[in-house]
C-alpha cells in the first residue's frame, strides 16, 4: 500500500503535533495494520506528553508516532506469516521483545532488556495514526464478541491490571480495594468483579472521577482519599480489613492505605507507577505476615487468556471510555486525560 499518513507525535511541552509519514510496508514477519482505536494511557502523560522524562523502556524517541494501546485489522501481509492474515482482527501487544532472551521466551516482552527491544508508541510508531506496522509475534486475536475500542485497552490497562489480579488471586472469598480510580482503577473493579470478588471498594480523591465511579455500579462503597478513608474502609468489612489491594494511585499515601487497609495474611498488589511508598515494615508488614506483588503490564499468553475470558465473561472494556475523538482533535484528547477529570480517553477512526 503505498502513500502518505498523518501521525500524532509528542513534542513534551503539553501538545500534540502532526507530522506525515510514508504508509509502511510490511516485510518479513510484518503486517501492516488499518488503526480503529487507540486509547491514551497515564504513562503517556506521565513521561511524553508533559515532558520527556521516561527512561530506558519508557524512553520516548522524539518524532515517534504516539500511541502504545492500538487495535485494528491487517490490511496487508509481509512474508512469512504463521498464524494470522489479511482482515483478521487483532491487538496489538505494546512492546516488541527480541524474542529470544529469557523473560521473551516466558512471553513477558515487557522485561525485555535486550537493545533490540522496542515500544510501539515509544520507541517505533504506534497507534496515533491511520496505520501501524506490526510484527506477526506481538499480535492477540481479537473476537468478532469485542469492539476494537475493546481491544485497545486491553493492549495495555486491562491486560496490567488482569495480571495484578490473577497474582493476588482474586475469588468469591474475597473483597477487594481499590486504590485511584483512574482508567487503570476501573478496570481493576470491572475485573475483580468479573472474577467474583465479594465486595469492591473503591478510594479516589478526584470528586469528577468519584462520580463516574459510582455511575458505572462497579463498587459496593467508594470513599474520599482523605484521614477518613481508613476507617471508612474498616467500618465495611468487619474491622478487619481487605483481603486483597490494588494500588493504581502511584502515590505515597495511597499504597500506605492499600497496605494499612489489608488484614492479616492479605495480598496487596502495586500497580500505579512512580513515586515513593513509605511505612513501617513491622506493623504494616510483618505482623500482619501480608504481602506485596510489583505487577508489570503482562504476558502475552495471558493478555491472549484475558481476552478469552472477557467473552466469557459477557463485560466490555469500553464502557469505560468516557470520551472518544478522531485523530486530528488528538490534542484536546490528551489535554483532557492529563487533566485526570475523566475515564478513558480514545482515538478512534473510521474503516474508510
Amino acid at each position: 500500500m503505498k502513500g502518505k499518513m498523518t501521525g500524532a507525535i509528542l513534542p513534551g511541552n503539553s501538545t500534540v503535533e502532526y507530522r506525515e509519514f510514508d504508509i509502511p510496508t510490511p516485510g518479513y514477519g510484518q503486517v501492516l495494520i488499518k488503526t480503529m482505536a487507540s486509547t491514551i494511557c497515564g504513562s503517556d502523560i506521565r513521561c511524553i506528553y508533559r515532558e520527556h522524562t521516561g527512561k530506558g523502556a519508557e524512553g520516548y524517541i522524539p518524532g515517534t508516532i504516539a500511541g502504545h494501546e492500538p487495535c485494528g485489522y491487517i490490511v496487508e501481509e509481509g512474508e512469512g506469516l504463521k498464524r494470522f492474515k489479511k482482515c483478521d482482527r487483532v491487538i496489538i501487544y505494546h512492546i516488541s521483545g527480541c524474542g529470544v532472551c529469557y523473560d521473551c521466551r516466558r512471553g513477558y516482552a515487557i522485561s525485555c532488556t535486550s537493545p533490540h527491544r522496542q515500544a510501539y508508541g515509544w520507541q517505533r510508531n504506534g497507534g496515533m495514526a491511520p496505520y501501524i506496522l506490526a510484527e506477526e509475534k506481538d499480535l492477540i486475536p481479537l473476537p468478532d464478541e469485542l469492539t476494537f475500542c475493546d481491544g485497545a485497552q486491553v493492549a495495555c490497562g486491562f491486560g496490567t491490571t488482569y495480571e495484578a489480579l490473577e497474582k493476588i488471586g482474586v475469588s468469591g472469598d474475597d473483597a477487594v480495594l481499590v486504590v485511584g480510580l483512574g482508567p487503570v482503577g476501573l478496570a481493576t473493579a470491572m475485573l475483580a468483579k468479573a472474577m467474583g470478588a465479594q465486595s469492591v471498594i473503591g478510594v479516589e480523591y478526584s470528586d469528577e472521577r468519584i462520580e463516574i465511579a459510582k455511575g458505572l455500579g462497579l463498587f459496593n462503597h467508594v470513599f474520599k482519599s482523605d484521614d477518613t478513608a481508613l476507617d471508612n474502609i474498616l467500618s465495611v468489612t468487619g474491622g478487619k480489613g481487605v483481603e486483597k489491594a490494588v494500588d493504581c494511585s502511584a502515590n505515597d499515601k495511597g499504597r500506605q492505605l492499600a497496605i494499612r487497609a489489608t488484614r492479616s495474611y492479605g495480598k496487596i498488589a502495586f500497580v500505579g507507577e512512580g513515586n515513593t511508598c513509605t511505612f513501617n515494615p513491622s506493623p504494616d508488614i510483618i505482623h500482619g505476615q501480608k504481602t506485596i506483588y510489583g505487577s508489570w503490564v503482562t504476558s502475552l499468553w495471558r493478555m491472549e487468556e484475558l481476552v478469552e475470558k472477557l467473552v466469557r465473561w459477557g463485560i466490555h472494556p469500553d464502557k469505560l471510555i468516557t470520551h472518544k475523538f478522531p485523530l486530528e482533535k488528538a490534542g484536546e484528547a490528551y489535554a483532557l486525560m492529563a487533566s485526570g477529570k475523566c475515564g478513558k480517553v480514545a482515538v478512534v477512526f473510521d474503516e474508510k
